[in-house]
Parts: C-alpha cells; sequence; structure tokens
C-alpha cells in the first residue's frame, strides 16, 4: 500500500457499501423530518432512534467524547454543532446534518444542509448550489490514476466560481471501516497532489463553504461547535466515494443530494 492510499478488500466493500446506504436513508429521513419550531435535540433524538431501527448505531456518539448521535449545525454553524434543547430552529433557517452510522463493522458518512423556506433568498440559494455544485466536481475528479489534488482542485475552482468561501482546517478523509482513513482531502489546491487514487479506496469528499470569510472560530464553551468567523451562513455537503477502474461509484448518493 501506498503512502496515504488505504484500499479496502472486495470483501471489506460490500460491506462499506451497506453501512453507505444505512447511512444515506437515515440521513433522507432525518432530513425529511426537520421542521420549523423543532429543537436541534429533537433532531439529535429523532436520529438516534432511526439509526437504532436501521440495527446500526451512531459512528459520532462518544467519538472522542462527542456527545450527539449526529452533527446539527444551524446558519453560521459549520459543522460539529452539538444539539440543544433551548436551539429551537426558525422558519428561514438551515440545518446541516453530519451522519455517521457504523453497521456490521463498516462505516457510512454523509452530510446535508436543508433550508426550512420553500424558496429561500437568492444568496442562500447561491450557497447551497454552490456547495453542491463543488461536491459534484469533486466526485467527477475522483477517477482511477488522478491524484487526491485533483479532487480538491476541482473542489475549490467550483466554489471560487459561486463567490464562496472555503473552510481549510477540516477537509474530507477516507473512511470505510474506520471513520476517518487515510488519506486527507482538502477543499483547496495548492497543497501537493496526495496519492494516486487506485480502485478500491473509498473517500469523504465534503466541501464547507461560507457566504462570507473562510476563517472560522471554534465555541468556546462546548468545544465543539465550529462557526464562521463573520456570522455569515455556512453549508456543507459530503459523499462517499468509491474509486473504481472506471466511474466514481457514490455510495451514499439518495434523493435528498
Amino acid at each position: 500500500m501506498a503512502r496515504g492510499q488505504n484500499v479496502h478488500t472486495p470483501e471489506e466493500i460490500v460491506r462499506i457499501r451497506r453501512a453507505a446506504a444505512v447511512t444515506a436513508q437515515v440521513r433522507d429521513m432525518i432530513a425529511e423530518s426537520i421542521r420549523p419550531g423543532m429543537t436541534t435535540m429533537d433532531v439529535d433524538v429523532r436520529a438516534g432512534e432511526l439509526i437504532r431501527a436501521s440495527g446500526g448505531k451512531s459512528a459520532f456518539l462518544n467519538y472522542h467524547g462527542y456527545p450527539g448521535n449526529i452533527c446539527i449545525s444551524v446558519n453560521d454553524e459549520v459543522v460539529h454543532g452539538i444539539a440543544r434543547p433551548d436551539r429551537v430552529i426558525g422558519p428561514r433557517d438551515i440545518v446541516s446534518i453530519d451522519v455517521g452510522v457504523e453497521f456490521d463493522g463498516a462505516l457510512g458518512d454523509t452530510a446535508v444542509t436543508v433550508s426550512m423556506e420553500a424558496h429561500p433568498s437568492p444568496e442562500i440559494c447561491r450557497l447551497l448550489e454552490g456547495t453542491r455544485a463543488a461536491l459534484k466536481q469533486g466526485i467527477s475528479a475522483a477517477r482511477c490514476g488522478r491524484r487526491v489534488g485533483d479532487i480538491s482542485r476541482a473542489v475549490e475552482m467550483a466554489a471560487r466560481r459561486s463567490h464562496l468561501g472555503i473552510v481549510r482546517e477540516y477537509v474530507g478523509h477516507g473512511c470505510g471501516i474506520h471513520l476517518h482513513e487515510p488519506p486527507e482531502v482538502p477543499n483547496y489546491s495548492g497543497w501537493g497532489g496526495g496519492p494516486v487514487l487506485v480502485p478500491g479506496m473509498v473517500l469523504c469528499i465534503e466541501p464547507m463553504l461560507n457566504l462570507g470569510t473562510e476563517r472560522i472560530v471554534v465555541d468556546r464553551r462546548d468545544g465543539w461547535t465550529v462557526r464562521t468567523h463573520d456570522g455569515a451562513w455556512s453549508a456543507h455537503f459530503e459523499h462517499m466515494v468509491l474509486i473504481t477502474d472506471s466511474e466514481p461509484e457514490i455510495l451514499t448518493w439518495q434523493k435528498t443530494m
């Protein structure tokens, strides 16, 4: 195995594919259930119920001490938001949910941002559509023989076209048997080419893009919640992708994305 490459066996890929599908289904059910007036704790409790009903368990709960079933980040919160009973979701909010499920000895990890408004403002549309486009372009670059840096460059170019700030401190990653595996998958270029993509690698590609500055801060009170430095809103979309001999296989593809 080359440095930075984590190539899964065919047997592992069968289990990873199953775990990813379960995670995507849970993600969609959570996303569809979120309504204004709910608290983020309501969402987390529902997520825990859905994960248990799937036969899996939360990959995030107690991971390095994280206290929630899923990550729930609202508006200017980028990632790692913790559910709170006093955080009420408003009718104009956007909500990012990051879901990880352990199932049959494998892991799924995926994220989506949803708007509570049926017709959000042009700025929010630019944020959501631009982040989705960045994810799509990153996936398109995830082909055998290319390098991780090609994914990073594709994500960055799409983000720049939408005039969105690119979070640099948090990146995509390998995933499958463990939640975080090599290699890291940054959403920006200029750091080098990285390892060559070969069949059997599974990558989480996850642009985290902001309407304002790329700078972020971590909440000192809970030590987890990441917010934009300027208070501008942020979106987060994530898919697990299997590198194959031909087209990349999106393991967490469902209608929400």
